[in-house]
């Protein structure tokens, strides 16, 4: 007898921001367990895919997310804050994709990449999600509208992303970084 599937349900667009979180505390955490005796191939591949992970997701959240949770919940300090934090991190994802794996710091810089993240995500999903929640905003059309802008973001960095590599021997995420809006 054949199993139905039945269709993935929809994510709103909190559900959509917290499995991205989820994603990328998964790869701090698989990194932390290389850095002791991995190799810095498996961790520069952590980074590599982590520090693109992450810029696309602060682009769709200050494109998509952030200018309507601000309008829906009028809380300037949590909205603030958060675009302080995303600066914090796209300053060490610069760094971060400039330097080589056996770099002087670049394991800590990771490192603390996650600590700095993993505050982010605890802030928003304590603080500011559940916020938002509470309003008449539409989460499931802002989920469309987030999902459409990630998969274009995604196109562009894997289109981009071989050349880049070649000429720095890491991701393409920085210049992509660099083209957000920065605060």
């Amino acid at each position: 007898m054949a199993t139905v599937r039945k269709p993935a349900a929809k994510m709103d667009a909190i559900a959509m921001l917290i499995a991205d979180h989820k994603k990328v505390q998964k790869a701090f955490k698989d990194f932390e367990k290389l850095k002791e005796g991995g190799s810095k191939r498996g961790r520069s591949d952590i980074v590599r895919q982590t520090c693109a992970d992450l810029t696309v997701h602060t682009m769709i959240e200050e494109e998509i997310f952030y200018p309507a949770a601000r309008k829906a919940i009028k809380d300037m300090d949590v909205m603030d804050e958060a675009t302080v934090e995303h600066a914090g991190a796209k300053e060490l994802i610069a760094q971060l994709e400039s330097m080589q794996p056996g770099d002087d710091l670049y394991d800590a810089k990771f490192t603390v990449l996650g600590e700095s993240v993993n505050h982010h995500i605890r802030e928003e999903q304590n603080e500011m999600f559940p916020k938002v929640r509470k309003t008449k905003l539409d989460l499931n059309a802002l989920a469309e509208q987030m999902a459409q802008r990630k998969a274009e973001l995604e196109s562009q960095i894997s289109a981009g992303d071989g050349a880049d590599r070649e000429k720095r021997g890491m991701g393409s995420a920085r210049s992509r970084a660099s083209t957000s809006p920065q605060y």
